[in-house]
């Protein structure tokens, strides 16, 4: 069986105090926070989603805010960089809007497509970067329109502590077309026009730690609940062991750790994110599965307190 991956559905990450997370992604990104729920594994802690103004998969950043947790090390074994796209001419805007909020940065090539290199306020490392694919994000949020709103994600930088097995993972298993190599990195594609790029880099660096300030997964996209169980049959078919079906109440989530250290999940595009709320109320509300809701006081006095501020 031949299967192409669409391309990244989300990306989940580890974070600090809740309210910073909230203030860049929210504040100064501009995306929209489209689910306040918690981490299924630990409901003392959120989990916080950040997207499109339809949580659209391919635009879908998650954290798990731990407010005074260890700050971890990006290395092998990791997403390290995670690119966000926006519309062409767009990255004037953004130069400006970081030095507004004296956020560093830096410009860089790579694959004849400029880049805005920065940090988040707990040490994940993002890039910004202009294409016309994708569509437009009419999320619009202080100074942020959507003539420069981020679109979703531009893709994805591996750290692979086994680059060559994690090559032939995304080309021969999930399905990425290699589209070309230029210094340390090679780029993969898939079919999707968001979330598509994955650029893997061919050095080790020297293992990650896990902690604040590094991506805990990353997420391909399934169609639905058929097509997910088809991935797991195919990736167990070319050696891998993968989780059992879990239900992540938006999503149905299966995972395996590559050989190169990443933590990989499939997730499915359905049900989304408005099946529990309105698309005009999303973000708003303490959202609990029903395993939980017994629970819901006792977590709300337990939760960090937190708002969606505008910052300009």
């Amino acid at each position: 069986m031949s299967k192409k991956t669409i391309g990244i559905h989300h990306i989940t990450a580890i974070v600090g105090h809740p309210q910073e997370n909230v203030d860049f992604y929210a504040g100064v990104l501009g995306l929209r926070l489209v689910k306040k729920t918690v981490n299924f594994d630990d409901p003392g802690t959120y989990h916080l989603y950040f997207g499109n103004e339809s949580g659209k998969p391919g635009t879908i950043i998650t954290f798990f805010p731990w407010a005074g947790a260890q700050q971890g090390t990006i290395g092998d074994g990791q997403v390290g960089v995670t690119s966000y796209v926006v519309p062409i001419a767009a990255t004037d805007f953004w130069e400006k809007r970081l030095e507004k909020f004296q956020i560093p940065y830096s410009k860089m090539e790579r694959f004849g497509e400029q880049y805005l290199e920065f940090d988040d306020p707990h040490g994940l490392h993002l890039e910004i970067v202009e294409r016309e694919e994708g569509d437009a994000n009419t999320w619009c949020f202080g100074e942020i329109t959507p003539d420069f709103a981020i679109k979703g994600f531009g893709g994805a930088t591996l750290l692979s502590s086994q680059p060559d097995k994690t090559a032939d993972l995304l080309n021969k298993v999930m399905g990425l077309e290699l589209i070309g190599e230029e210094g340390d990195f090679t780029r993969y594609r898939s079919t999707a026009e968001i979330g598509n790029i994955i650029d893997l880099k061919l050095t080790p660096i020297g293992r990650g730690r896990m902690g604040v300030g590094t991506v805990h997964h990353i997420a391909w996209r399934a169609s639905d609940n058929h097509d997910q169980l088809d991935w797991k049959n195919h990736i167990e078919t070319n050696g891998y062991r993968v989780t059992p079906v879990r239900d992540r109440n938006y999503f149905n989530a299966v995972y395996f750790r590559e050989h190169g250290e990443i933590l990989f999940e499939i997730a499915t595009d359905p049900p989304g994110f408005t099946h529990d709320e309105s698309k005009e109320t999303m973000g708003t509300n303490l959202m609990l599965p029903v395993q939980f809701e017994p629970h819901r006081r006792q977590l709300e006095r337990t939760l960090i307190p937190i708002e969606v501020r505008e910052l300009d």
